[in-house]
This record gives structure tokens, sequence and C-alpha cells, in this order.
């Protein structure tokens, strides 16, 4: 784009910035307008209950040394330190990298970016996430977990107006994100290859990442949020059904008799009983490992992330629990052994989560649980008066109930 293309895109987004935001904070949306992007006003509106729009720069935090110190990206982000810092210097942009909480923990630009980036708390220990600083690239990277450019007065606080932000997650090699890269310059410098910039640093930090990685040892099987089977840390490939029965096997210690299973498997449909032994017979081909026979039961030790929460669980362990349940047991999965321990589990943990008394829990489990209103109520119960955590719940209820 001109620079007479990039002024005319920022004075509409001005007046739309204008004529929106004031009325976001006291009612509901205005009517849909193209020049706003749906992604944009969705976060103004999730975010003006704890960020306003006139503060000069965003709230810090004390312990950005250590959380750098103990980061994984740390490694990574510094080897890479030249073609960072080429990359902000030859072209005044200025670069930064967050936790996954949206904190920087590591920052570098040109002489006029560093300033200005300065004076925003641009810097390490900057909370730029959506609660705390609104509308911008960081926090809407984090936020969809897909790439994210914010230009001039889609910022909601205005002291960014003048800034366009290129950013995307970084994600270690099980799949988690850990943070973000964003490369910042003023509205003016509006470039399209600095999103190619962006993207292309971040894959060389996650290659650098899977290189550090020491794998698990043994047969590992993942099965909440996603499914997944490894030894020695290599991924096996495995059918979705045999998944399913190596999860139910693994959840059944004491094995089941090939009634049970059949029914577990297929339910009522009219699959014979020799369909069964075939797909057992597979999966002991595929893992490696034994199953006996009259009752069908793992022999071989197998670690289970689900066999671990509800290890969690029974032993009143709420925070492992929380910590373990990175989403339903096999999401895809029609089976109906599958779907009544994934019934299981859910209401399992969310009850767990409700019975404590620790906010962390609710804290936690509510980054995923967004639209349960009553976790993010329970959240605000537990947090004392005073403690900043409670714009967190505040804004997650709000989108919870408004959004």
């Amino acid at each position: 784009m001109t620079r007479k293309t990039l002024a005319q895109r920022r004075a509409v987004l001005e007046k739309e910035w204008a004529d929106w935001v004031p009325r976001l904070a006291v009612a509901a949306a205005p009517e849909s307008n193209p020049a706003v992007r749906t992604e944009v006003a969705r976060s103004w509106t999730r975010s003006l209950p704890t960020v306003d729009p006139s503060r000069d720069s965003a709230p810090g935090t004390a312990d950005s040394d250590a959380r750098w110190a103990r980061s994984p990206l740390r490694g990574p982000v510094l080897d890479l330190s030249d073609q960072l810092r080429s990359a902000t210097e030859d072209a005044e942009y200025v670069a930064a990298v967050t936790d996954e909480t949206g904190t920087i923990l590591w920052a570098h630009g040109g002489t006029v970016m560093r300033r200005r980036a300065e004076q925003v708390n641009f810097a390490p220990g900057g909370r730029w996430d959506e609660t705390h600083m609104g509308t911008n690239a960081l926090s809407l990277a984090l936020e969809s977990g897909r790439p994210a450019t914010v230009f001039s007065a889609e910022h909601l606080v205005a002291a960014l107006h003048g800034w366009v932000c290129y950013c995307a997650p970084i994600r270690d090699a099980q799949g988690r994100t850990l943070g973000v890269l964003d490369l910042s310059s003023t509205w003016d410098r509006s470039h399209p290859l600095a999103m190619a910039t962006v993207q292309s640093l971040v894959i060389a930090i996650e290659a650098r990442l899977r290189s550090e990685a020491q794998p698990e040892p043994g047969v590992r099987l993942n099965c909440l949020g996603s499914g997944g089977l490894t030894r020695d840390g290599h991924r096996i490939r495995m059918r979705p059904r045999h998944l399913e029965i190596l999860a139910l096997l693994a959840l059944e210690p004491d094995g089941l008799t090939p009634d049970q299973l059949h029914f577990a498997v297929y339910g009522d449909r009219p699959v014979t009983t020799s369909t069964l032994k075939a797909d057992v017979s597979h999966l002991r081909r595929e893992t490696g490992g034994e199953i006996s026979n009259r009752t069908y039961r793992l022999i071989s030790p197998l670690w289970c992330d689900a066999v671990e929460l509800v290890t969690a669980l029974r032993a009143g362990d709420t925070a492992t629990a929380v910590r373990l349940y990175r989403g339903p047991l096999l999401p895809e999965s029609e089976t109906p052994g599958i779907i009544r321990w994934r019934q299981y589990l859910e209401v399992a943990v969310r009850t767990a989560v409700l019975s404590s008394t620790d906010p962390n829990d609710a804290l936690a489990y509510g980054q995923r649980a967004v639209e349960d209103a009553e976790i993010h109520e329970h959240a605000l119960r537990l947090l004392p008066a005073g403690d900043g955590r409670r714009s967190i719940a505040a804004a997650r209820l709000h989108a919870a109930l408004h959004g």
C-alpha cells in the first residue's frame, strides 16, 4: 500500500473507533460495519470490561527476568538473535517475544521504535494479553492461535493508534502455545512482507525447539484434547478405532470381557465378534504390546494421560487434574465407551474445580472453559479484593454472559 492509501485506511478506522468504543463501553455493539473486522470488534467487546482505552502504557510484572530464565523459548530466541536484530534494526521495527500469558520476555528494536516501545511498556515485563492491554496483535494471536495483524485504530488503546503490529504464535513439538513473536512499527511502515518475516522466524524458533526436545521414554498414550501414541518419543501411526480400543483398555485396568469391549466399541451395531478379534490383533501388532485373550486387558505397562487424570481426581489433586485436562477424551470419537468416559471426565473435573477453594484451579480451568459462567463466578468468589487476577475472571464472565 502507498502512504496515501494507508493514511486513508487509518482515517476510516479512527472514525470507526471513535464511533464504536465509547458506545461499547456502556451498551451493545453498534450495527456491523465492514470497516471494522469482526475479530477486532469482538476483541474490543471482550477487552473493555478490564481495559481503559485511554491508558498510556501496558501494566507490568516484576518477575520477567525469572520467567525468561526458565522459558523454553530462551535458547532458540537467543540462537536467532542476530536474525531478529537484523529484522528490526534494518527496517526500523521492534520485536518482542512473550510467554503464554502475553507477558513480554525479550524485546529489541531500532533506535526510534525502541524509544516508542518503552513509552508504552512494549518491553520485558509488559503485559500485552487482552485482559491487560486490550486488542493488539499479540493478544489476538494468543486468543485465536493464528497469526494476527492489527493496524492503527484497530488497537483498543488509543496510544497505539500510531502502530502496526504483526504477530504469530510459537508452539512446541506437542502443539502447545509457548508464546508469540511480534514485529511492530509505525503505521506508515505497514507492509505485507512483515508478516512473512514473522512467520519465517517462528518456523526457525520452532525447529530449534523440536531439536532440543528430549523424547519421553516408553509407550505413551495421549487422548485428552487429541489422540496419539508414541514410543520413546516417536509417533506411532494408528487407526482411530485402534486408538479408541487402547484408550478403553487403559482406562479399565481390570480388563473387559469380549462382550463388554464389543458393546463399548460398536454399541448396538451388527458387528461380528470376529471383527473385534481382528481389531485387537491389529492393535497388538501396531503397539508391540501384549493384550490378554479371555478378558481383554493390557499386560504391558502403558502411560496414559486420561489414566493419570483419573488418578489425580481420586487423590483429590485438583491442580494436577486441571493441568492434565487439555480437552475432552478423543473429541472426534463417537464410540459408546469413549463417549461415556468423556462425559465422566468432563463432569468430574468441573465438579472438582467448583469444589476447590484454590482460585488458581478455577482460573486455569476457566482458560479453556471460556463459556462456563459458573466457573468464572467461582473464581471471582475465591479471589480476594485487590487481587489483579479478578480482572481476568471478570472479563471471562462478561464474555460468557454477553459473548
